[in-house]
Protein backbone atom coordinates (compact mmCIF):
# COMPACT_ATOMS: atom_id res chain seq x y z
CA UNK A 1 0.00 0.00 0.00
CA UNK A 2 1.93 3.02 -1.30
CA UNK A 3 -0.22 5.90 0.01
CA UNK A 4 -0.05 6.04 3.79
CA UNK A 5 -1.19 9.64 4.25
CA UNK A 6 -4.26 8.36 6.11
CA UNK A 7 -2.12 7.15 9.03
CA UNK A 8 -1.88 9.39 12.08
CA UNK A 9 1.86 9.32 12.76
CA UNK A 10 1.36 10.40 16.35
CA UNK A 11 -0.67 7.23 16.87
CA UNK A 12 1.58 5.04 14.71
CA UNK A 13 5.04 6.71 14.64
CA UNK A 14 6.93 3.68 13.36
CA UNK A 15 9.26 3.00 10.45
CA UNK A 16 7.99 0.51 7.87
CA UNK A 17 9.93 -2.57 6.81
CA UNK A 18 9.05 -5.04 4.07
CA UNK A 19 9.81 -8.71 3.48
CA UNK A 20 9.28 -10.31 0.07
CA UNK A 21 7.05 -13.41 0.13
CA UNK A 22 5.70 -15.51 -2.77
CA UNK A 23 2.43 -13.57 -2.36
CA UNK A 24 3.98 -10.11 -2.31
CA UNK A 25 5.52 -7.66 0.14
CA UNK A 26 4.78 -8.32 3.82
CA UNK A 27 4.96 -5.20 5.97
CA UNK A 28 6.30 -5.33 9.51
CA UNK A 29 7.42 -3.10 12.35
CA UNK A 30 10.77 -3.59 14.08
CA UNK A 31 11.17 -1.21 17.01
CA UNK A 32 13.61 -1.15 19.91
CA UNK A 33 16.36 -3.57 20.86
CA UNK A 34 16.93 -6.38 23.33
CA UNK A 35 14.89 -9.47 24.02
CA UNK A 36 12.47 -10.19 21.18
CA UNK A 37 8.68 -9.84 21.36
CA UNK A 38 6.67 -10.73 18.25
CA UNK A 39 3.03 -9.60 18.07
CA UNK A 40 0.58 -11.35 15.74
CA UNK A 41 -2.75 -9.80 14.82
CA UNK A 42 -5.92 -11.45 13.55
CA UNK A 43 -8.91 -10.50 11.40
CA UNK A 44 -9.58 -7.66 10.50
CA UNK A 45 -6.73 -5.96 12.37
CA UNK A 46 -3.12 -5.10 11.50
CA UNK A 47 -0.01 -4.01 13.40
CA UNK A 48 -1.84 -0.77 14.33
CA UNK A 49 -3.59 -2.92 16.96
CA UNK A 50 -0.33 -3.18 18.91
CA UNK A 51 0.79 0.45 18.61
CA UNK A 52 0.33 1.28 22.34
CA UNK A 53 2.00 -1.94 23.43
CA UNK A 54 4.98 -1.24 21.16
CA UNK A 55 5.33 2.31 22.53
CA UNK A 56 5.39 0.91 26.06
CA UNK A 57 7.73 -2.04 25.49
CA UNK A 58 10.14 -0.89 22.74
CA UNK A 59 12.33 1.18 25.11
CA UNK A 60 13.31 -2.13 26.75
CA UNK A 61 12.63 -4.84 24.16
CA UNK A 62 12.78 -5.43 20.43
CA UNK A 63 9.17 -5.40 19.26
CA UNK A 64 8.23 -6.92 15.91
CA UNK A 65 4.70 -6.77 14.51
CA UNK A 66 3.95 -8.02 10.98
CA UNK A 67 0.88 -7.32 8.88
CA UNK A 68 -0.32 -10.57 7.34
CA UNK A 69 -0.60 -10.46 3.56
CA UNK A 70 -3.95 -8.83 2.77
CA UNK A 71 -3.93 -6.64 5.88
CA UNK A 72 -2.51 -3.32 7.00
CA UNK A 73 0.32 -2.08 4.80
CA UNK A 74 1.13 -5.47 3.27
CA UNK A 75 0.30 -6.33 -0.35
CA UNK A 76 -3.25 -7.52 -1.07
CA UNK A 77 -3.05 -9.80 -4.13
CA UNK A 78 -6.36 -10.99 -5.58
CA UNK A 79 -4.90 -14.30 -6.85
CA UNK A 80 -3.53 -15.69 -3.56
CA UNK A 81 -5.28 -18.31 -1.39
CA UNK A 82 -5.13 -16.43 1.98
CA UNK A 83 -5.33 -19.79 3.78
CA UNK A 84 -4.09 -19.67 7.39
CA UNK A 85 -1.42 -22.26 6.65
CA UNK A 86 0.00 -19.96 3.97
CA UNK A 87 0.06 -17.04 6.41
CA UNK A 88 1.89 -19.35 8.83
CA UNK A 89 4.51 -20.14 6.15
CA UNK A 90 5.04 -16.41 5.60
CA UNK A 91 5.49 -15.86 9.33
CA UNK A 92 8.01 -18.69 9.68
CA UNK A 93 9.94 -17.30 6.71
CA UNK A 94 10.00 -13.83 8.28
CA UNK A 95 11.35 -15.21 11.57
CA UNK A 96 14.09 -17.04 9.69
CA UNK A 97 14.86 -14.01 7.51
CA UNK A 98 15.30 -11.79 10.58
CA UNK A 99 17.23 -14.46 12.49
CA UNK A 100 14.99 -14.14 15.53
CA UNK A 101 15.87 -16.26 18.57
CA UNK A 102 14.20 -16.96 21.93
CA UNK A 103 10.97 -15.24 20.95
CA UNK A 104 8.12 -14.17 23.19
CA UNK A 105 4.99 -14.56 21.06
CA UNK A 106 1.98 -12.29 21.63
CA UNK A 107 -1.07 -13.72 19.85
CA UNK A 108 -4.75 -12.91 19.43
CA UNK A 109 -7.56 -14.03 17.13
CA UNK A 110 -6.06 -15.66 13.97
CA UNK A 111 -2.64 -14.69 15.30
CA UNK A 112 -3.18 -17.58 17.74
CA UNK A 113 -3.23 -20.46 15.27
CA UNK A 114 -0.61 -18.79 13.07
CA UNK A 115 1.71 -18.22 16.03
CA UNK A 116 1.01 -21.62 17.56
CA UNK A 117 1.84 -23.33 14.26
CA UNK A 118 5.27 -21.76 14.51
CA UNK A 119 5.61 -22.52 18.22
CA UNK A 120 4.77 -26.23 18.08
CA UNK A 121 7.12 -26.73 15.13
CA UNK A 122 9.98 -24.62 16.58
CA UNK A 123 9.57 -24.97 20.36
CA UNK A 124 13.30 -24.50 20.91
CA UNK A 125 13.00 -20.95 19.52
CA UNK A 126 9.99 -19.85 21.59
CA UNK A 127 10.78 -18.63 25.10
CA UNK A 128 7.33 -17.52 26.30
CA UNK A 129 3.74 -17.15 25.14
CA UNK A 130 1.30 -14.30 25.71
CA UNK A 131 -2.22 -15.27 24.65
CA UNK A 132 -5.19 -12.94 24.28
CA UNK A 133 -8.60 -14.10 23.06
CA UNK A 134 -7.95 -16.84 20.50
CA UNK A 135 -7.87 -20.60 19.88
CA UNK A 136 -5.69 -23.16 18.08
CA UNK A 137 -7.70 -26.42 17.93
CA UNK A 138 -10.56 -27.85 15.82
CA UNK A 139 -13.97 -26.30 16.52
CA UNK A 140 -15.97 -28.14 13.87
CA UNK A 141 -18.15 -29.79 16.55
CA UNK A 142 -19.00 -26.50 18.31
CA UNK A 143 -22.17 -24.83 16.97
CA UNK A 144 -20.92 -21.46 18.25
CA UNK A 145 -18.15 -21.55 15.63
CA UNK A 146 -19.87 -23.64 12.96
CA UNK A 147 -22.76 -21.16 12.69
CA UNK A 148 -20.51 -18.09 12.63
CA UNK A 149 -18.21 -19.64 10.02
CA UNK A 150 -21.12 -20.74 7.85
CA UNK A 151 -22.68 -17.28 7.80
CA UNK A 152 -19.64 -14.97 7.68
CA UNK A 153 -17.69 -17.38 5.46
CA UNK A 154 -20.66 -18.01 3.17
CA UNK A 155 -22.02 -15.99 0.22
CA UNK A 156 -23.85 -13.41 2.37
CA UNK A 157 -20.91 -12.81 4.69
CA UNK A 158 -18.47 -12.53 1.80
CA UNK A 159 -20.77 -10.06 0.04
CA UNK A 160 -21.11 -7.91 3.18
CA UNK A 161 -17.36 -7.87 3.73
CA UNK A 162 -16.48 -7.14 0.11
CA UNK A 163 -19.17 -4.55 -0.50
CA UNK A 164 -19.46 -2.82 2.89
CA UNK A 165 -16.24 -3.72 4.78
CA UNK A 166 -18.67 -5.32 7.24
CA UNK A 167 -16.10 -7.09 9.41
CA UNK A 168 -14.44 -3.78 10.23
CA UNK A 169 -17.40 -1.41 10.14
CA UNK A 170 -19.87 -3.56 12.13
CA UNK A 171 -18.43 -6.74 13.65
CA UNK A 172 -15.38 -5.02 15.11
CA UNK A 173 -17.53 -2.63 17.14
CA UNK A 174 -19.85 -5.46 18.26
CA UNK A 175 -16.81 -7.39 19.54
CA UNK A 176 -15.78 -4.63 21.97
CA UNK A 177 -16.82 -5.11 25.57
CA UNK A 178 -17.27 -1.36 25.94
CA UNK A 179 -18.05 0.19 22.55
CA UNK A 180 -16.71 3.56 23.75
CA UNK A 181 -13.20 2.07 23.81
CA UNK A 182 -13.17 2.03 19.99
CA UNK A 183 -12.71 5.69 19.10
CA UNK A 184 -13.85 6.82 15.68
CA UNK A 185 -10.27 7.92 14.99
CA UNK A 186 -8.81 4.47 15.71
CA UNK A 187 -11.72 2.74 13.94
CA UNK A 188 -10.97 4.74 10.79
CA UNK A 189 -7.44 3.29 10.70
CA UNK A 190 -8.89 -0.22 10.49
CA UNK A 191 -11.36 0.87 7.78
CA UNK A 192 -8.72 2.68 5.72
CA UNK A 193 -6.42 -0.36 5.77
CA UNK A 194 -9.04 -2.24 3.70
CA UNK A 195 -10.24 0.53 1.39
CA UNK A 196 -11.72 -1.38 -1.56
CA UNK A 197 -13.66 -4.57 -2.28
CA UNK A 198 -10.59 -6.00 -4.03
CA UNK A 199 -8.46 -5.38 -0.94
CA UNK A 200 -10.72 -7.41 1.37
CA UNK A 201 -10.15 -10.96 0.21
CA UNK A 202 -8.01 -11.82 3.24
CA UNK A 203 -10.75 -10.53 5.50
CA UNK A 204 -13.48 -12.69 3.94
CA UNK A 205 -11.40 -15.89 3.55
CA UNK A 206 -10.64 -16.19 7.28
CA UNK A 207 -14.22 -16.78 8.56
CA UNK A 208 -14.77 -19.83 6.36
CA UNK A 209 -11.40 -21.23 7.44
CA UNK A 210 -12.50 -21.44 11.10
CA UNK A 211 -14.07 -24.76 10.01
CA UNK A 212 -12.46 -25.42 6.62
CA UNK A 213 -8.96 -25.45 8.19
CA UNK A 214 -9.90 -28.16 10.71
CA UNK A 215 -7.17 -30.60 9.56
CA UNK A 216 -4.53 -27.87 9.89
CA UNK A 217 -5.82 -26.96 13.38
CA UNK A 218 -5.82 -30.65 14.35
CA UNK A 219 -2.17 -30.85 13.36
CA UNK A 220 -1.27 -27.85 15.52
CA UNK A 221 -3.14 -29.07 18.59
CA UNK A 222 -1.76 -32.61 18.28
CA UNK A 223 1.70 -31.14 19.04
CA UNK A 224 0.75 -28.70 21.81
CA UNK A 225 2.34 -30.98 24.44
CA UNK A 226 5.78 -29.68 23.38
CA UNK A 227 4.84 -26.27 24.84
CA UNK A 228 3.40 -27.42 28.18
CA UNK A 229 6.39 -26.13 30.17
CA UNK A 230 6.65 -22.76 28.41
CA UNK A 231 5.90 -19.78 30.67
CA UNK A 232 2.55 -18.47 29.45
CA UNK A 233 0.47 -15.40 30.25
CA UNK A 234 -3.22 -15.26 29.37
CA UNK A 235 -4.82 -11.82 29.21
CA UNK A 236 -8.47 -12.52 28.49
CA UNK A 237 -11.36 -10.23 27.66
CA UNK A 238 -14.29 -11.78 29.50
CA UNK A 239 -16.93 -9.96 27.42
CA UNK A 240 -15.70 -11.39 24.12
CA UNK A 241 -18.52 -12.65 21.87
CA UNK A 242 -16.09 -15.04 20.13
CA UNK A 243 -13.71 -16.62 22.66
CA UNK A 244 -15.16 -17.31 26.07
CA UNK A 245 -14.17 -18.62 29.52
CA UNK A 246 -14.55 -22.10 28.01
CA UNK A 247 -11.70 -21.46 25.56
CA UNK A 248 -9.50 -19.93 28.26
CA UNK A 249 -9.91 -23.06 30.39
CA UNK A 250 -8.88 -25.26 27.49
CA UNK A 251 -5.75 -23.19 26.99
CA UNK A 252 -4.92 -23.43 30.69
CA UNK A 253 -5.28 -27.21 30.69
CA UNK A 254 -2.88 -27.49 27.74
CA UNK A 255 -0.37 -24.90 29.04
CA UNK A 256 -0.32 -25.33 32.83
CA UNK A 257 2.85 -23.27 33.43
CA UNK A 258 0.69 -20.17 33.15
CA UNK A 259 -1.05 -17.29 34.85
CA UNK A 260 -4.22 -15.52 33.75
CA UNK A 261 -5.46 -11.96 33.97
CA UNK A 262 -9.21 -11.80 33.38
CA UNK A 263 -10.52 -8.41 32.25
CA UNK A 264 -14.21 -8.31 33.10
CA UNK A 265 -15.26 -5.33 30.97
CA UNK A 266 -13.09 -6.12 27.92
CA UNK A 267 -14.13 -7.89 24.72
CA UNK A 268 -12.22 -9.37 21.80
CA UNK A 269 -9.57 -6.79 20.88
CA UNK A 270 -7.58 -6.70 24.11
CA UNK A 271 -4.64 -4.54 22.85
CA UNK A 272 -7.09 -1.89 21.63
CA UNK A 273 -9.51 -2.07 24.57
CA UNK A 274 -7.10 -2.47 27.49
CA UNK A 275 -3.60 -1.40 26.39
CA UNK A 276 -2.56 -0.23 29.85
CA UNK A 277 -3.62 -3.44 31.58
CA UNK A 278 -2.07 -5.58 28.85
CA UNK A 279 1.17 -3.62 28.80
CA UNK A 280 1.54 -3.73 32.57
CA UNK A 281 0.81 -7.47 32.66
CA UNK A 282 3.31 -8.26 29.92
CA UNK A 283 6.02 -6.06 31.47
CA UNK A 284 5.58 -7.87 34.78
CA UNK A 285 5.56 -11.25 33.06
CA UNK A 286 8.79 -10.51 31.16
CA UNK A 287 10.52 -9.32 34.32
Amino acid sequence: MSNTDWIDRNEYPFASHFFETPAGKLHYLDEGSGEIIVMLHGNPAWSFLYRKLIKRLSPHYRCIAPDHIGFGLSDKPTDWSYLPEEHAKNFAALVEHLGLKNITLVMGDWGGPIGMHYAVNHPQNVKRLVVTNTWAWPVDKDFHYVSFSAFMGGPIGRFLIRRFNFFVSSFMRVAFGDKRKLSSHAHQHYKDALPTAAARKGCYVFPKQIIASTPWLENIWSKVEVLKDKPTLFVWGMKDVAFREKELRRWQQALPNSSALRLDSVGHFVPEEAPEELGKAIAGFLN
